[in-house]
């Protein structure tokens, strides 16, 4: 009896692993097919910045942070994002005072997640994609999920091990059953260890090429400004504005950027049932 079990354990670890080895192929086929030397010699933009650092969310609290600097948006320490000023000066900002809705207020994470899926972000990832310097959203997913399926196989083998080791009767010899179930846990925690060390480029938002651009930013370095007013500035200066050195600190490492406490709290704080 304990044989079906090594059958079901060996079927779920190379099911698995051989799903995730097609799964890491595509995403590496996928995330190449667009870059081209002219892309890695590029400058980011701010957005696109924000994008391969750290997807959709990226991108929203960046517009939120630039937009509230300017005080054309609210961003009170409650958790909650307000409109002042109703007039976006590109697709991203316009999108996100949409997603803001029509009350102009909302909370902080219902204006991520909306302002996620709206058109213009998809745009800029589509656009990423095309240059090879972003995962596509499909390859990513896939990789991610093959990699929680032989996660869950390595669980498997040893539940199965277990069960068929203490069905074996006494007078046999167990080891040589838990020997048997010893293999694939060693296939599943190889892979999964292969895992953690080659394939964390593709569970990424950027691409190896993008990858390799965003080593290129650090704060205090030029980037492509989403206008030209904050690009003419950096150019006549030779530098790059304290502003604009805040903005990409924000875009390359997230909210634990940010320095003021109020700030961080209204971005990662749970909002209250409060309005102002």
């Amino acid at each position: 009896m304990w044989v079906l079990f090594l059958v079901i354990a060996w079927g779920a670890a190379i099911l698995t692993c051989g799903r995730l080895c097609l799964a890491v192929a595509a995403a590496a086929e996928a995330s190449a097919g667009g870059a081209g030397a002219g892309d890695r010699a590029r400058r980011l933009t701010l957005y696109e910045t924000a994008f391969l650092a750290g997807g959709p969310h990226r991108v929203t609290d960046l517009t939120l942070v630039r937009m509230g600097r300017e005080r054309r948006v609210l961003l009170a320490p409650t958790g909650w994002a307000t409109v002042v000023d109703p007039v976006g000066r590109d697709e991203l900002e316009r999108s996100l005072i949409t997603a803001i809705g029509p009350d102009g207020q909302s909370p902080v994470p219902a204006v991520r997640a909306a302002h996620a899926a709206a058109e213009a972000v998809r745009a800029l990832a589509d656009r990423l994609v095309e240059a090879g310097l972003a995962v596509p959203g499909p390859a990513r997913t896939n990789v991610s999920a093959a990699v929680r399926q032989v996660r869950d196989a390595c669980g498997l083998v040893v539940l199965t091990g277990a069960a068929a080791v203490l069905m074996v009767p006494p007078e046999t010899h167990r080891g040589q059953a838990a020997a048997w179930f010893a293999l694939p846990l060693l296939l599943t925690s190889v892979c999964l260890l292969i895992a953690r060390i080659e394939i964390h480029p593709y569970t990424r938002w950027a691409s190896v090429a993008g990858q390799e651009l965003l080593g290129r930013v650090a704060p205090g370095r030029p980037v492509a400004a989403a206008d030209p007013a904050p690009a003419a500035a950096a150019s006549a200066s030779g530098s790059v504005p304290d502003d604009a050195g805040f903005l990409i600190a924000l875009a390359v490492r997230g909210r634990k950027a940010l320095a003021d406490p109020e700030l961080r709290a209204a971005l990662c704080g749970r909002p209250r049932d409060r309005r102002y």
